[in-house]
């Protein structure tokens, strides 16, 4: 009993003491969160971390340097005509990119059915060097060509081995030269169509490209949509000229070869000294349009077309 009155008693006591502890030890905690209330960041770091987040979000570039082989797996493969495929080859990350620059070829490795060695050949993508998660080839079969045929039978899930340090074939700087003129014929065009879309790809670079294609057949004139609709969009700083030496009846194309009333037609002449000359194609070809290579791959002098029209070394390279 003397317990129950004593805490009867002292119950408004025992609240008071309660709440009054309470509001003090909420007092304590306030006060404690705003004494470690870090202050806000300057403007400056926000930028600084919003600076880093961006860097790290760029994708990885795969072929930048180094001597190293990567095995990449055939994702599809398309054919485009009679001896001519486009192959898409998936890069190690979905969000990688090929990361090359413009005039550059990859290096394959494969050992062929029936080789006892391992062949290596250059190939130049066709693929944007921006897009991510894979790396597109055109490769035209030969009858005697041991990897392009190597490359014909290769089915989906299959993989090719590609060098990680690009070849480099010629060093394009952006508006070096006002005009452009690119020559090629077959095969050539792989490297012919990465720079033209390299060029009108860059917004600071406002070089004139006009190219000369010439092949065999109708069905030879590769890119010939993309390169119409580069006409359609830059209708002032490319054009296209083709022409083929056995085209259909109903062909839409001349009838003819790479000669110097094409070129004179079509190209600035050597008078022009800003302009340069790039040319890429079969030996016979070269050797007809400007001359055969010197040893060990070197330039060499100009010869052909080229030399009879006047055009200098310094005005010419050949790929």
């Amino acid at each position: 009993m003397f317990s129950q009155r004593v805490l009867k008693s002292s119950a408004p006591l025992l609240a008071t003491a309660v709440i009054g502890g309470g509001l003090y030890a909420a007092s304590l905690q306030s006060a404690s969160q705003t004494q470690s209330a870090p202050p806000p960041p300057p403007a400056a770091t926000d930028r600084i971390v919003q600076t880093s987040t961006q860097r790290s979000k760029e994708p990885e570039k795969i072929f930048t340097s180094g001597f190293s082989f990567q095995d990449l797996k055939l994702q599809s493969s398309e054919v485009v005509n009679h001896n001519t495929k486009r192959l898409r080859f998936e890069l190690p990350d979905k969000d990688a990119v090929g990361g090359l620059r413009a005039l550059s070829a990859l290096l394959t490795k494969a050992t062929p059915s029936g080789a006892w060695l391992p062949v290596l050949r250059p190939y130049t993508p066709i693929s944007d060097p921006d897009e991510p998660g894979h790396i597109d080839l055109l490769v035209k079969r030969y009858p005697d060509g041991k990897m392009s045929n190597h490359l014909h039978s290769l089915l989906p899930g299959q993989t090719l081995s590609f060098k990680t340090g690009p070849l480099l074939t010629y060093e394009w700087t952006p508006n070096k030269h006002s005009q452009i003129a690119l020559i090629t014929g077959g095969a050539g065009i792989t490297p012919m169509y990465q720079l033209t879309r390299a060029i009108l790809k860059n917004p600071e670079d406002q070089t004139k490209v006009t190219l000369i294609f010439g092949v065999n057949g109708d069905a030879d004139v590769l890119f010939e949509p993309e390169f119409r609709e580069l006409e359609r969009k830059f209708p002032d700083r490319f054009k296209a000229v083709y022409t083929v030496s056995n085209p259909t009846a109903s062909s839409p194309f001349p009838k003819g070869y790479v000669t110097r009333e094409l070129l004179k037609a079509h190209i600035p002449g050597p008078e022009e000294r800003d302009i340069k000359v790039l040319f890429c194609g079969p030996p016979a070809m070269e050797k007809a349009i400007a001359g055969s290579k010197g040893l060990l791959g070197s330039q060499g002098g100009v010869g052909g077309v080229l030399k009879e029209m006047g055009y200098s070394s310094d005005q010419v390279f050949k790929l």
